[in-house]
C-alpha cells in the first residue's frame, strides 16, 4: 500500500461513534448546512418504509435541529407498492420520469442519482440504498458527520461488514473480484476504501454537480474515481457504520454489474470506446446452455452544472 494511503487511512477513516449526534446538530446549526437524503428505489416495498421511518424518527422528528432537512425517495418505475409505502412512512416520493422530463430516462441506478440533484436542494446529498434490512440511522449520521465537522472533506463513503447468509465478510463479491483489483492496479490512491462500491455515501453538492454520472452499475466507481481527480484524496473519507444487511443478487446479475464497472473503469483510463459493449452469459435449459446477451451501460450523464434547468435554478 502506498505511504500516502496509509496516512490517509489514519487521518480519514472514522467510526460513526466518533461524532455524537448532539455534536453534529451543533455544527449543523452553526454553519446553516442543509442535508438531503435520497433513496433510489425500484420494487423495494418490503424495506423502504422501515428505512424512511428510522430516518424520520431519529434524525428529523423530536430534535432541536433536524439533521436531515429533506428525505426523498426516487421511484424508478416500481411495479409494486414502493411509492405508496415510502409516502406513508413520511418520505417525499418523486418519480424518476417526472424529473427533467425533456431528457428521456435511461434504465439504471446512476440515472436516478443524477436526476435526484434536480429534485433536492441540500448542501449535502446523502445516498442510501432502499433494500437495507435492520437499518440504523448511523448509516446517515455517520457519513454526513465528517461533512459537518471537517471543512476539507467533500466525499464520505460508508464502510461495513457485508455477510453473505451466515458467512461474515463474504458479501461484496463484485467488489473483491472486480472493483478492488481495478482500483489497486489503476488508482492505487483509492486502495484504502473498504467498500468502494457501497451505495451509502454523502457528498457536498458543490462537488456532485461537477461530476459526470454513469447511468448504471458503474456509478459508484465512476463517482469515486472522478472525485479523486477533482478534489484529491485528502478530501475523501470513510466511516464505519457496522453491518450492512440486504438482499443479494444472483451470479448472472453480478456478471452484468461487473461488466458495467469494468466499462466505467475503462472509459476513465482511456476515454475511448468499447469495441463491443455487450456481455453474453449462459443459462442452462432442458435443451442445454442458452446464450443470453445483454448491453453493457454505455451512457453517462453530464455534470449537472451543464444542464440548463439546473443552471437556471442556481441563478434564480
Amino acid at each position: 500500500m502506498l505511504e500516502e494511503v496509509e496516512r490517509w487511512l489514519a487521518a480519514r477513516s472514522w467510526s460513526a461513534a466518533d461524532r455524537p449526534l448532539d455534536q453534529l446538530l451543533d455544527r449543523k446549526r452553526a454553519a446553516g448546512t442543509t442535508v438531503s437524503v435520497v433513496l433510489p428505489a425500484l420494487d423495494e416495498e418490503a424495506t423502504v418504509g422501515a428505512i424512511v421511518e428510522v430516518i424520520r424518527r431519529e434524525l428529523i422528528e423530536g430534535l432541536p435541529v433536524p439533521l436531515v432537512d429533506e428525505l426523498v425517495v426516487i421511484d424508478s418505475g416500481s411495479g409494486d407498492a414502493t411509492a405508496e409505502v415510502a409516502a406513508k412512512a413520511g418520505a417525499r416520493v418523486v418519480h424518476r420520469d417526472d424529473i427533467l422530463p425533456r431528457v428521456p430516462a435511461l434504465p439504471g441506478k446512476g440515472e436516478v442519482l443524477w436526476r435526484s440533484l434536480l429534485a433536492t436542494t441540500g448542501d449535502v446529498v446523502c445516498f442510501v440504498d432502499a433494500d437495507l434490512r435492520d437499518f440504523s440511522a448511523a448509516f446517515v449520521s455517520g457519513i454526513v458527520g465528517p461533512l459537518l465537522t471537517e471543512p476539507d472533506v467533500q466525499f464520505v463513503k460508508a464502510m461495513y461488514d457485508r455477510p453473505l447468509g451466515d458467512a461474515p465478510g463474504q458479501g461484496g463479491r463484485v467488489t473483491e473480484l472486480v472493483a478492488r483489483p481495478l482500483l489497486n492496479l489503476h488508482w492505487p490512491q483509492l486502495a484504502g476504501f473498504v467498500q468502494p462500491l457501497g451505495g451509502e455515501y454523502a457528498v457536498r453538492r458543490s462537488l456532485l454537480e461537477r461530476l459526470p454520472f454513469p447511468v448504471g452499475y458503474g456509478v459508484e466507481l465512476g463517482l469515486l474515481v472522478d472525485a479523486l481527480h477533482t478534489v484529491g484524496l485528502d478530501a475523501l473519507a470513510q466511516v464505519d457504520v457496522g453491518v450492512r444487511l440486504h438482499r443479494h443478487q444472483d451470479g448472472q446479475a453480478l456478471g452484468r454489474m461487473a461488466a458495467a464497472i469494468y466499462r466505467t473503469a475503462q472509459l476513465r483510463l482511456s476515454r475511448g470506446h468499447l469495441v463491443r459493449p455487450r456481455l453474453t452469459q449462459f443459462e442452462r435449459t432442458p435443451e442445454g446452455f442458452v446464450p443470453r446477451t445483454y448491453p453493457v451501460d454505455t451512457e453517462e450523464r453530464p455534470p449537472m452544472l451543464e444542464v440548463e434547468e439546473y443552471a437556471r435554478r442556481r441563478a434564480a
